[in-house]
């Protein structure tokens, strides 16, 4: 178990945690002045440090140069030490690579009571610069040491990199490099590096820049660059607090192009943030880049949208530009739309990142959640992928019809494209601004004859599409049944009921209520027993033998769902407990850690 490291909360692969030590470190940070080395094993035999809660210990040990074979790193690989204190393993990304597992990782029945807290990754210098190869060994070394430890790159943090480096899943870093570069006379800042000499003034106003220009010695530019990197770590800390760190990166980074080349390499190992980007959040998503349409929360969307979202309208398609106000229902251009369309048709918005957002989805994050910048031009990456989205939408939901209500610009060469390539005849009913007399009054008159569908349709259709959207295909229909329920409270604040059931004057009936924060379902006890009870996929939390009070920590995890992700609808059972919440850990991090709040819990019955 891991005794000294904790993380509190995540924001994708970023982490904010506590180091323990005596006083706690909060990371992403440096750790110089609370770190002791144990030494190097190639140079002499090492004692083992006296325990010390106030310094994190780097372990006796040996590291190991890129591309060192695997016989070799066997032959002089260290024991296992186990000290009750703060430790730090040196490891290299080769050797996990290989094995599949750190190599300070013991064999079943040769455990330790103290495993590290933190690992170094040795060979750490081989890849910084190298986007592709800082990738590979991120991926390697966070694939082989437990969730709830602490990463480690020594002599590399910059103000420049110590962001993206954080985005990706390091929690520590030191001073050094910045120390020697200022001894160098290179000046740090956020967007990159600086030769002293080149410079007329100084662009900061730290108190080591507070002298003339000709006064700033490279002792100053050192201290300098020291302050630099703390500010940025302050900055990335408030950032991951916020869940906003993306949003900074997409414009930070491109100070330098291998940074930029980081994220974008690790935007295509979907698998490693999905897991850990959670399903919603209460924070803006800013797409202000190209590079935002790669981002985990956007591709999920469309993914369940496309995969797990189907129509139970059987009315026309109405397609229709997104606004600028969220949710799209809200705005006034969409007030006049529904005006016209009077509940004859089903609504579908397009709208770049996000893709295509069916009216019952209007509320689910990042739908209302995000901005873009608005310039009435569309860039080819924009109109490719708003397209392969329209084109899957519309190859798994029928409609009768589909009429475009959309402007010229972007959207209609969309549509033109989908329907040559879907082979599914589009309407057009715009006549110049969507919001023009003559517009409106198009698309009223293409709807003449259809008839309007019930609010009651509307709100049930609704909550089954959350639902099919949270759960997975069909489970809107597999949990909450074909006219096995009713709806009460005015959108979006609905409360899902079961039908035909003696109320008794209390709540007993009800199964789950609409969150309008984040478009999603939060159950009841009784919504949670009709889930489990259902065929869609459960996310379960099994727990031992206690009764859960406020939340369940990861040492009360027996096991969890691998699908289960940050922000979750979870059920928990355990020997003496039934309970619903909303998971604060992805599953497999649940199984892993041995510390922190695994689930948030809502509603619990002792059984």
């Amino acid at each position: 178990m891991t005794d000294y490291f904790e993380v509190l909360e995540r924001d994708a692969a970023a982490r904010l945690g506590e180091l323990r030590l005596d006083p706690p470190v909060v990371t992403p940070a440096t750790i110089d002045g609370r770190l002791r080395d144990a030494g190097s094993l190639w140079a002499a035999d090492r004692e083992i440090p006296e325990p010390d809660d106030s310094v994190l210990t780097v372990l006796p040990h040996r590291a190991f140069p890129s591309g060192t074979p695997p016989d070799v790193r066997e032959a002089f690989a260290v024991d296992p030490t186990d000290v009750d204190a703060p430790t730090a393993a040196v490891v290299s990304s080769d050797a996990v690579e290989l094995s599949g597992e750190a190599e300070i990782d013991i064999a079943p029945g040769n455990e330790i009571d103290h495993p590290p807290d933190s690992y170094v990754l040795s060979d750490v210098q081989g890849f910084i610069g190298h986007a592709a190869g800082l990738k590979e060994a991120i991926l390697a070394v966070k694939g082989a040491i437990p969730a709830d430890t602490a990463l480690f790159l020594s002599g590399v943090a910059t103000p420049a990199n110590v962001a993206t480096l954080s985005s990706v899943g390091v929690d520590l870093f030191d001073r050094t490099y910045a120390r020697i570069a200022g001894a160098r006379g290179r000046y740090l800042t956020a967007d990159g590096e600086h030769f002293l000499e080149d410079l007329t003034e100084l662009p900061c106003s730290c108190p080591a820049c507070q002298g003339p220009r000709e006064e700033f010695t490279r002792e100053d530019c050192s201290q300098h660059n020291v302050n630099a990197l703390e500010a940025e770590l302050r900055r990335v800390r408030e950032r991951i607090r916020a869940g906003r760190l993306r949003d900074y990166i997409e414009g930070q980074a491109r100070h330098e192009a291998w940074l930029t080349a980081t994220f974008r390499e690790f935007d295509g190992e979907y698998g490693y943030l999905e897991q850990r980007t959670p399903v919603v959040r209460d924070t803006e998503l800013l797409a202000a880049s190209e590079d935002t349409i790669r981002r985990v929360e956007i591709q999920r969307f469309a993914d369940r949208v496309t995969t797990r979202y189907r129509n139970r309208f059987s009315a026309p398609l109405v397609l229709l530009p997104c606004s600028a106000r969220k949710p799209y229902s809200e705005s006034q251009s969409h007030k006049q739309f529904h005006d016209a369309i009077g509940w004859r048709a089903h609504i579908v918005s397009m709208t770049s990142p996000i893709g295509v957002v069916p009216q019952e989805l209007e509320l689910t994050y990042p739908a209302q959640h995000y901005d873009t910048v608005v310039t009435g031009r569309w860039s080819e990456d924009e109109k490719e992928f708003v397209s392969e989205v329209l084109r899957r939408y519309l190859e798994g939901n029928d409609y009768p019809r589909v009429i475009a209500h959309v402007p010229d610009e972007g959207y209609r060469d969309i549509c033109e494209r989908v329907s040559e390539e879907a082979d599914v005849p589009f309407e057009f009913t715009c006549d110049g601004h969507p919001t023009s007399g003559d517009s409106l009054s198009n698309l009223r008159n293409a709807l003449d004859g259809e008839l309007a569908y019930a609010k009651r349709q509307r709100e049930h259709n609704t909550v089954r599409a959350i639902a099919d959207y949270m759960l997975g295909p069909a489970a809107g229909d597999d949990v909450f049944g074909e006219g096995a329920i009713e709806t009460t409270g005015r959108y979006p604040k609905l409360q899902i009921r079961a039908r035909d059931v003696d109320r008794g004057g209390d709540d007993s009936d009800q199964l789950a209520t609409v969150v309008p924060q984040y478009g999603t379902l939060a159950f009841t006890l009784a919504g949670a027993r009709q889930w489990v009870d259902s065929d869609a996929p459960t996310k379960r939390v099994e727990i031992d033998g206690f009764v859960p009070h406020g939340s369940v920590l990861a040492p009360g995890v027996v096991d969890a769902d691998d699908a289960i992700r940050v922000g979750d609808e979870v059920v928990i059972e355990g020997p003496k407990a039934f309970a619903v919440g909303r998971a604060a850990m992805s599953g497999p991090e649940m199984v892993e850690s041995t510390r922190g709040v695994a689930s948030a819990v809502r509603h619990v019955e002792e059984t």
